[in-house]
Order: C-alpha cells, then sequence, then structure tokens
C-alpha cells in the first residue's frame, strides 16, 4: 500500500495534483463531506430520523448565533424539531449512496456496450449507436422522473431500500449513455493499433483482447467522465426527491430537505432549505472541480 502510494505521489498525476491548490482544496472538501456522511452515527450530534427523541417545542428555531437560537441546534431546526445540522450530515449520505451507485452500474453498462460496439462494429456497432440516440432524445431528468414515478405508482408501500433501488435504476437509464459513445470512440482508435493485431495473429480470443488489452487504454476518458457524473448524479437525485418522487419521506436526502424548507423560505425561516442547498453546492461542486483537475492531469497535451 505505501509502495502504492509512493509511486502515486511521484508520478505525473500526484505532482499536478500537489501543485493545484484548487484541486487540493476541493479534495479535502470532498473527503470532510464524504466523511461526514459516511460517519453520520458518530459525527451528527443527533439522529434527526428517530422519533423518540424529536421534540415539537423546538420546531423552527433559528441557528445558535440567532438570539432564539440554542446551542443544542448550531444551525438551527426544522418544522418537526429535527437539527438541521444531523439532517444534512444523514442526507448527504442518502444523496452520495444514490450518486456513487447509479455512476458504478452507468459505468458497468455504459463500458461493456461500448467496448462491443467499437471492438465488433457492423450491426451490432450500428443498433447500439441508435438505442444510445434514442436515450439522447430524451432530458435525462425527464426519463428519470418518468422512471421515479412508475417506481412509485408499482411499489407505492416499498421499503426504503426499494424506493432507493428504484432512484438508482432511473439515474442509471439516463446515464450509461455517455460511457458508451466515449468508449465506443476510444475502441475504434484502439482496436487498429498494432497490439491488437499481433493479438488477434496469435489466436487471443476477442473477450480477452477487449478485457485485457483495450479496456486499459480506454479507462482514462471513463476515469474523468465518472468523476463529473457523480455530481450530475447527485443533482439529479436531489431534484427527484424536490419533486416528490425521490427518497422517501422517513429517510429524506438533501433534495427532500430542500423541498421541506421551502415551504418556510418565505416566512423567514431560511436556515430550513439554505444549509441543505449549501451542502449540495458543495458536494457538487468539490467533485466537479476534481474532474476538470483529473481532465487536464490525464491530458498528455497540456504536460
Amino acid at each position: 500500500m505505501n509502495q502504492l502510494l509512493s509511486r502515486w505521489y511521484d508520478s505525473d498525476v500526484g505532482y499536478s495534483f500537489r501543485t493545484s491548490p484548487m484541486a487540493m482544496t476541493a479534495a479535502v472538501i470532498a473527503l470532510v463531506c464524504v466523511f461526514a456522511a459516511v460517519f453520520a452515527g458518530w459525527v451528527a450530534p443527533h439522529n434527526p430520523f428517530d422519533l423518540r427523541t424529536l421534540e415539537l417545542s423546538d420546531a423552527r428555531l433559528p441557528p445558535a448565533w440567532y438570539e432564539m437560537g440554542s446551542a443544542k441546534y448550531l444551525l438551527g431546526t426544522d418544522d418537526q424539531g429535527r437539527d438541521i445540522l444531523s439532517a444534512v450530515i444523514y442526507g448527504a449520505r442518502i444523496s452520495l449512496v444514490v450518486g456513487l451507485a447509479s455512476v458504478v452500474l452507468s459505468i458497468l453498462i455504459g463500458v461493456t456496450l461500448g467496448l462491443i460496439a467499437g471492438f465488433s462494429g457492423g450491426w451490432i456497432d450500428t443498433a447500439l449507436m441508435r438505442l444510445c440516440d434514442v436515450m439522447l432524445s430524451f432530458p435525462p431528468i425527464l426519463v428519470a422522473l418518468l422512471m421515479a414515478g412508475v417506481g412509485r405508482a408499482l411499489f407505492p408501500n416499498a421499503q426504503a431500500s426499494v424506493a432507493f433501488g428504484v432512484l438508482i435504476v432511473s439515474i442509471t437509464l439516463t446515464g450509461w449513455v455517455q460511457y458508451a459513445r466515449t468508449v465506443r470512440g476510444s475502441t475504434l482508435v484502439e482496436r487498429n493499433k498494432e497490439y491488437v493485431q499481433a493479438a488477434r495473429v496469435t489466436g487471443v480470443s476477442p473477450l480477452r483482447i477487449m478485457r485485457r488489452h483495450v479496456l486499459p487504454n480506454v479507462l482514462g476518458p471513463v476515469m474523468v467522465l465518472a468523476t463529473i457524473q457523480v455530481a450530475t448524479a447527485i443533482i439529479t437525485e436531489a431534484t427527484l426527491s424536490f419533486l416528490g418522487v425521490g427518497s422517501p419521506p422517513t429517510s429524506p436526502s438533501l433534495g427532500t430537505l430542500i423541498r421541506v424548507g421551502n415551504d418556510y423560505l418565505f416566512s423567514g425561516e431560511w436556515w430550513i432549505t439554505v444549509f441543505p442547498g449549501l451542502m449540495l453546492v458543495l458536494i457538487a461542486l468539490s467533485v466537479n472541480l476534481l474532474g476538470d483537475w483529473l481532465r487536464d492531469a490525464l491530458n498528455p497535451r497540456l504536460r
């Protein structure tokens, strides 16, 4: 493990990272958000979803630095008396899990189909690319909204895990296309190179060529795209939750918290919606900045 870290630190990518203040700042913000979300049970001062600990008398309290605020609730409380800081930490965990899971599924589907389309060519390539064109003709949020709504209609009393599964699948359906088209373009270039031709002459099977030779050489753009798509998936999940077809009310994500706070925004309780929104902005912005840095670091023309 130490050798891997040492090799990465001395590599061109490691040098680019430690000489880029923007990338280091974004990485620190992203790591803090991920750490707080993963260890929410230990980091959060309260469990905002434990009904036994909620007190309606503490509802809609302002942040602690206001005169009516309480040191017990640093960022105030919502309409049910839930601690905003704790709710934001727990909500970020749900948003991150849905976003990362949907991106992983999108990579598996998109990379596989892109490799097959680019390496096989012919009618397989044509059919898969026409399928991509059809998926691109629909707005991603509309497809995700339709799938999430259908899932809610088919499983009205479903548990939270089923609801999250439907949400992940709905985001994945619109996310795999970018990976398939990116990998297909890179595969078209790689399949005509000498090392692929040599592998074919020696009798290596096409599946082994794709898995052992072509795939490692097309993963660079996939890594950059995945970094950016994580932020897109999180924002899509927050949008669906804001519209009421995302995560269930018993396990609200950042989008659900923003929707709840939106009802009290014009009555003066701005903290209910502003702090979840700031958390969403921090996560999305830090991931996007890391994606921009990774794109430049992996571009040989900029070295």
